[in-house]
């Protein structure tokens, strides 16, 4: 991902949803920022890895990572859904399937329960 598009994104919610905003705890110390937050649950969805994967990274725990790993892909969605999403392109799922089969997954769209899309 883009520099710019990481932090549009992370810009972005942290302007609409508080939990995306850097907070200080009872004690005064300084929460986990944005970018921290965006950071794990990118690296969850591009890489694959689990929740206690990136518990060393950012020291996020586990339950707390899980959480909210479906509230960022929900925002994004909400945020973003007019000016990023859009129906895919026949070019595109051709691209999709092309990179799939590279990498040892021919056919992967097959996967894909799509009856709730239609």
């Amino acid at each position: 991902m883009r520099r710019h598009v990481f932090l549009r994104i992370a810009d972005a919610l942290s302007n609409v949803y508080p939990y995306f905003q850097q907070r200080v705890d009872a004690t005064g110390r300084r929460g986990l920022s944005p970018l921290q937050k965006c950071t794990v649950k990118i690296r969850m969805l591009a890489y694959g890895v689990g929740a206690d994967a990136v518990d060393d990274y950012v020291r996020i725990g586990e339950s707390t990572t899980i959480e909210y790993l479906e509230k960022f892909v929900e925002d994004v969605i909400s945020v973003f859904e007019d000016e990023n999403l859009r129906k895919s392109k026949p070019n595109d799922v051709q691209r999709l399937l092309q990179m799939a089969e590279g990498r040892g997954f021919p056919s992967m769209l097959g996967s894909i329960d799509y009856m709730h899309w239609q």
